[in-house]
Formats: C-alpha cells, structure tokens, sequence
C-alpha cells in the first residue's frame, strides 16, 4: 500500500494528493478564515471588515482563474500549482503572526490566488496524470477535496481551539499545510518534462448563444448563493436565539454533507440532465438559505448546513461539466466567461451582506435578498430551457 501511495503514477496516490491540495489551497487558505470568524469577531475584527477581507480573498480568486486559462503548457502549470500550495501557507502564517490590517487584506488577496492555483490548475494537473479512460467520475472524487477542506480544516480549529486561540489556530493549519504539501509536490509533478504541444481550435463567439448566456448568467447567481454562507455561516447560526456556540457544528456538516455531492450530482446529470439537476439543486439551497431567517431550530439550521453543503459544490461541478460539454473543442473562452460570472457574484456579496447587516442588525434581509438572485437564476434556467431546449451533449 506504501508503494502505491509514494508511486506518482497511481492514480490512488493522485486522487489522495489532489484532495490533500484542495485541503491546503482551499481549507486552510481560505475555508478557515469561515471557521475562525466568530472567534476573530470576539477578539478584533469587524464584521464591515470581514465582509471586505473575503471581498478581496475572492477577486484574487477571480484573477487567478482568469489567469488559470491562459496556461497551456503543463510544465508552466506544474510550477504555478507549487507557487499556490507555497502561497497558500505562507498567507496563512500571516493571519498566524500579525493583525495588521493591511497585511490581512493583501495576504487574503494572495491567497485567493494561490487557491485558484491549488483548485483550477492543480485539477488540470490531476486530470493530466490520472490513467483512467473515462475520467469523468475519479474528478467527481477529486472535487471531494473540497467538502474534506472545510471538515478537516474545521476539526483542526476546533482541535486547537479547547486551549488556544484563533492564532495558535492558524499557526496550526499552516503547520499542517506545509508538513502535507511534500507529499502534494512530490505527487503531482512528472518524472520529466512533458513536451506536448497544445492542439489549436479556431475561437468561435457563435458558442455565446442566448442558452448559453443564460447559463452564464444563472452561474452567476450561484456566485452570489455559494458565497454568503461560504463567509459567514458559523456566525449566522450562532446570532439566532439560543444557537450561540454550534456555528462551528454547522460548518463542520456543511463539509460532511459536501464530500459525496460532486460524485452524486454528476452522476445524477448523467440520468436526468445536467440543467434539471441544477435547478433542483438551486431550489434546495434557496430552503437552506432561507431557514436561518425563518426558525432558529437547532435541527433546521443544521439541516440548513447540510442543503448548503450538498448543493454549493455539486453545482459547480455541474456547471462546469456541462459548460465543458458544450463548448466543445474549445472551452476556454467559456470556461472563461463562467468563472469571470461566478466570480463576479463573490466579490460582490460579502459586501452588500455586511452592509444589510450593519443596517438592520440581523441576517436576514441579507439571506432574503440571496434567495431571490438565486431563484432569479432558476428563472434564467427555466427560460433558457423554453428557448432552446437543448439536449445534452
């Protein structure tokens, strides 16, 4: 078994690396940061400014996953994927050593680069080295990575946090992160340099049909949907009446409930139809997001992590594929445009999230308003299935 593990060639050994990067990258570069906030609230940080923090983490994931798409070359991917893991840890010793304000903002900026490094060219990496003929549901296993780095980055937080603090927290993860990170390097690189020229398609705009705006549009508000719990949910569940202390038991089911999501939804595209997975998918986010605003039921919210958990990462992974499957030959324009949408719905978000906090003093009217873009993007969905209904590629 220790063979296996240790041979760059196995795909086991690859599934077990690629997750374990999603855990650096994703988990404790950024997922933390959701975990940890309640107690950083307690101790110096604002809510405005943690609001404008994940503003910034996301716009340099944004910039990264733009950038992601202009490297061809899998050796120049190779290398970047190793500048995301070394960012990854290095942003987060920030967070560990200091709280200054302005090194807080630039090193969120860093690390959501480094994120879209570890996530979107570490996938491509994965996707490169695996030695399966249909690849379709071991990257269903892979983007599992992501339900795992909110679990275990939870687990080590609340591990360290029974005697320490939010630092000493941090400390730990990057800890974890760089002893992690060897095998993650040595793994997902190549015995030698791959010499393989890319195969040109000619770039076409006729892909940009109206259904596919629509698409584009709908991923957008799955942007909004996925980043406010994404932010603040542990602190959501614990300012309703009664709830104080289990935000972190929350977040904790939304990676457990997101583990097996990716794998499922794909599978469940397969059967039914990528765009009728989605909109069920949406619908079941919409009740999660919308439960905190009606109950403060301990049971109700944890299921309401749950139906966040389950949906946020199928529905990426979902968009994605099919937005794959329809650009053909040449996806990256697409690609392009999808992530530049979802992205956009990041940034934008947190913002408009504190400042309906500050106003109003609760949650709610912030989770009311991103329920209703997300329904906006069922509509979207709804429409483009009347207009063109197009069947799966």
């Amino acid at each position: 078994m220790l063979k296996t593990l240790l041979d760059r060639n196995s795909n086991t050994a690859i599934l077990l690396a690629g997750i374990l990067a999603t855990i650096v990258g994703l988990g404790v570069a950024r997922f933390a940061f959701t975990s940890l906030l309640p107690y950083m609230l307690e101790d110096f940080l604002s809510l405005t400014y943690a609001g404008i923090l994940a503003a910034f983490n996301f716009a340099g994931y944004l910039a990264g996953a733009v950038f992601s798409i202009f490297l061809k070359d899998i050796n120049t991917k190779v290398k970047y994927f190793r500048i995301g893991i070394i960012v990854s840890i290095l942003t987060t010793l920030v967070l560990a050593t200091t709280t200054n304000e302005t090194l807080w903002l630039v090193s969120r900026v860093i690390a959501g680069f480094g994120a879209a490094m570890v996530l979107i060219v570490g996938g491509a990496i994965v996707m490169v080295k695996l030695n399966f003929e249909s690849k379709t549901k071991a990257m269903g296993i892979h983007f599992s990575g992501i339900g795992f780095s909110i679990a275990i980055s939870e687990l080590i937080s609340q591990y360290i946090l029974r005697d320490g603090t939010w630092s000493d927290a941090w400390f730990a993860l990057s800890g974890f992160a760089f002893i992690v990170s060897f095998y993650v390097i040595y793994i997902l690189s190549f015995d030698k340099a791959l010499k393989k020229e890319a195969v040109k398609h000619p770039l076409s705009m006729s892909i940009f049909s109206s259904y596919v705006i629509l698409l584009i549009l709908a991923y957008f508000t799955e942007g909004v949907g996925f980043v406010v719990q994404a932010t603040f949910l542990p602190d959501i569940i614990n300012s309703l009446e009664g709830l104080k202390g289990y935000g972190n038991l929350g977040w904790l089911i939304v990676g457990i409930a997101g583990i097996p999501s990716s794998i499922l939804c794909l599978r469940w595209a397969h059967r039914y139809g990528s765009v009728n997975v989605i909109i069920v998918a949406m619908a079941l986010q919409i009740i999660g997001i919308l439960i905190p605003a009606f109950s403060a039921n301990i049971y109700l919210n944890l299921l309401s992590s749950a139906l966040y958990g389950s949906t946020f990462i199928g529905l990426v992974a979902l968009f994605l594929n099919y937005g794959g499957q329809l650009a053909g030959k040449n996806p990256v324009v697409l690609m392009g445009a999808m992530t530049a949408a979802y992205g956009i719905g990041q940034v934008g978000a947190p913002l408009y999230s504190v400042a309906l906090v500050d106003y109003f003093g609760n949650y709610n009217s912030t989770l009311y308003v991103t329920a209703f873009i997300v329904f906006i993007g069922i509509l979207f969905l709804l429409y483009a299935k009347k207009i063109e209904p197009i069947k799966e590629p």
